[in-house]
């Protein structure tokens, strides 16, 4: 019997996890559309002269064994380089894993690191997530300490009734002192927008089951045990203490499962995007046409099954032959993103260091949290894997924009942008520009599907695409929905045993990332 085709729009986690699990379906053959030049989507690498760019920051953590169990199928682990001797809980067995230096054999794997992330605020370092420490209270000052303390207690005394927004949100969580602090700016940078004018879906999707009282506890739990399990089940999502992450860079982990695809018979098409979903006279898609960026030829695929990562409102705007109502076009058109860029640079040196040590600085990620800086984050590439870097001696980090294509920061040059990272960075004390050696900047659309515009009717846009009989949406942008790159490869993996069984409804896809297990301590 000739097998049914599945064409998977994208090659990002979530289309790339739904080709490979159907590779285990009997009667499917996937074929990947991707309009990128390589696979991944935001979770791919660059590489820039050698050194390894990663798009947003990847931490491989996931409290679903599935997930964990997958990824280390293609990529085991080993050790951290740094440390003798690990003990780790795993599916409630205990143990040992010796140091091992990778050598140039051991190229597909995994490294257990140590997640540290702070905030940089007034040139001055706090814990991310929050935490309640010595060094937290000399910073802030007594007066700051005591109007945070009376405010978050004033919260939990006087908690608003109904939370609407992500301000009363974060209010109800941190106090008015703590959110105004730490969490306004930098949110209304990330997004561009108010923190009224965010709901507060995004605060509960987001932000999970992080506050105060968890922080505290937290704090007290970890002078007296480490929870070293994989999974931290024990542990809020928001203080995970460790993760794994692919020697070279999350793309290492999305470029071994496209080349395992296409060993098992799959089908990936790099440079070529989606520019028609064409339906039949049953409301069904019978096919795509595809064009590659590269020659500019247009080919007609035709499929059975369809899995979309595609942004839902290129989605709408790109189908035909088939009746949308006026209102599903309108709430198409009203879904709005906030794109990203990144602006690596190749650095001498930092000028922070640890002050306790003058060692150099371990963070992961800097959030910045100052006013009059537009940068975000700061990526030190370093401290994810040593080998982000062609030259261990210098220093790569990536400076992070949350911005949007028809601003006038996004249309700059190349250069002025990085002139403005590099100044940015010298303004709040973290390099000397005179120590940047190298830079190069990167783009990515509709990074982050965005809580507002039309979101408040995506109700009626869900209803709409769950009746296509043939359709999945799955993944950050096919559910407009600002999922982790594990939450996307469950929706894949939901989305693919719906098409095994056959199911009534796709609602378990949707719930993905909504249940308790994700928002809960066990």
């Amino acid at each position: 019997m000739k097998n049914k085709i599945a064409v998977i729009i994208g090659a990002g986690p979530a289309g790339l996890t739904a080709a490979y699990e159907l590779l285990g379906t009997a009667g499917y053959k996937p074929i990947v559309v991707e309009r990128d030049k390589q696979v991944g989507g935001i979770s791919k690498t660059v590489d820039y002269k050698g050194n390894k760019i990663d798009i947003g920051g990847h931490r491989f953590f996931s409290k679903s064994e599935r997930v964990i169990n997958w990824w280390l199928s293609f990529l085991p682990l080993k050790a951290d380089v740094s440390q003798k001797k690990i003990n780790l809980r795993y599916h409630n067995k205990e143990t040992q894993v010796q140091n091992k230096n990778p050598s140039s054999g051991d190229e597909k794997i995994m490294l257990l690191r140590q997640r540290k992330s702070r905030i940089l605020f007034r040139k001055k370092f706090f814990d991310y997530p929050l935490r309640i420490n010595k060094h937290t209270i000399k910073s802030l000052g007594i007066v700051k300490l005591g109007r945070s303390g009376i405010s978050y207690i004033y919260s939990r005394i006087f908690p608003l009734a109904e939370e609407k927004n992500l301000a009363q949100f974060f209010r109800n969580r941190f106090g008015k002192e703590l959110y105004q602090t730490f969490f306004k700016d930098y949110t209304e940078k990330v997004w561009g927008v108010k923190c009224e004018d965010i709901p507060a879906e995004w605060g509960r999707q987001r932000v999970k089951d992080l506050n105060i009282s968890k922080v505290l506890k937290h704090a007290i739990r970890s002078f007296f045990v480490k929870d070293k399990s994989l999974n931290q089940q024990a542990t809020s999502t928001s203080l995970i203490e460790q993760f794994m992450y692919p020697k070279y860079g999350p793309g290492q982990m999305w470029e071994t499962v496209a080349a395992e695809i296409e060993k098992k018979g799959g089908k990936i098409l790099l440079n070529s995007e989606v520019i028609k979903v064409q339906f039949n006279n049953t409301g069904s898609i019978k096919s795509v046409r595809v064009k590659n960026s590269v020659t500019g030829n247009e080919t007609l695929i035709e499929g059975d099954v369809f899995f979309s990562t595609m942004p839902v409102k290129d989605f709408i705007c790109h189908s035909e032959g088939i009746n949308i109502p006026e209102q599903i076009k309108l709430i198409a058109a009203g879904l709005q993103y906030r794109d990203f860029l990144i602006v690596g640079l190749l650095l001498h040196k930092l000028l922070f260091t640890e002050k306790d040590t003058g060692k150099k600085i371990t963070d992961n990620w800097i959030y910045l949290q100052d006013t009059g800086i537009k940068a975000g984050r700061v990526q030190l590439f370093n401290n994810w894997s040593p080998f982000m870097i062609n030259d261990p001696d210098k220093i790569w980090i990536g400076v992070e924009f949350f911005c949007s294509e028809g601003e006038a920061f996004w249309q700059q040059s190349d250069e002025q942008i990085i002139l403005q990272a590099v100044t940015e960075m010298k303004q709040i004390g973290l390099i000397d520009d005179k120590d940047v050696e190298d830079a190069v900047v990167l783009k990515v659309l509709k990074a982050y599907p965005s809580y507002y515009g039309t979101y408040n009717r995506f109700d009626e846009m869900r209803t709409f695409l769950d009746a296509i009989p043939n359709l999945y949406c799955i993944g950050r942008n096919g559910m407009h929905k600002y999922n982790n790159s594990d939450h996307s490869m469950l929706t894949a993996m939901e989305a693919v045993l719906h098409l095994q069984t056959g199911g009534l409804n796709k609602d378990s896809i949707w719930a993905v990332n909504t249940e308790e297990d994700y928002h809960e301590e066990k």
